[in-house]
């Protein structure tokens, strides 16, 4: 349990395999924003078109970001997660938006910062501790977010 929280906190386990879900969800994503480039730009976009990579930068923040500020992502709803601020409701545009760009650092840190949850006395990653944000189990008691 975190501190002023009387929810579980969700173990590495459960974090990674939401992640491996959120990433297949993103790939899909990725697809279907690819085919639209193609479709609107007539052409496909060459490997090293920066136009094309900053495209799929914020396809993939608007993903995350939107999810997060609804309280879940599609893995973190499979998994039975959610994201909440300090004040228990899902975040808002600045702590959605630090989360990500921490989430970031936390990976290419090679994962050290999702790894932290092993070893946080409060279970948290590194993105969660910047961003004042945490993740939080739902048992089958506890109602969607609406």
């Amino acid at each position: 349990m975190t501190p002023g929280s009387d929810e579980p906190v969700p173990g590495l386990g459960r974090r990674l395999a939401a992640c491996l879900y959120d990433g297949l969800a993103l790939v899909a994503v990725w697809m279907i924003a690819g085919a639209l480039w193609v479709a609107l730009s007539r052409a496909a976009a060459p490997p090293g078109d920066w136009w094309f990579r900053v495209y799929l930068l914020a396809v993939t923040v608007l993903f995350f970001v939107g999810a997060w500020m609804r309280g879940e992502t599609l893995g973190m709803r499979a998994w039975k997660l959610r994201v909440v601020g300090a004040d228990g409701r899902p975040p808002g545009l600045g702590p959605a938006l630090l989360r990500f760009a921490t989430a970031l650092l936390s990976w290419a840190a090679a994962g050290l910062g999702f790894l932290w949850v092993a070893v946080d006395r409060d279970g948290l990653a590194w993105h969660d501790r910047l961003s004042g944000t945490r993740l939080v189990r739902r048992d089958q008691r506890t109602r969607d977010i609406p």
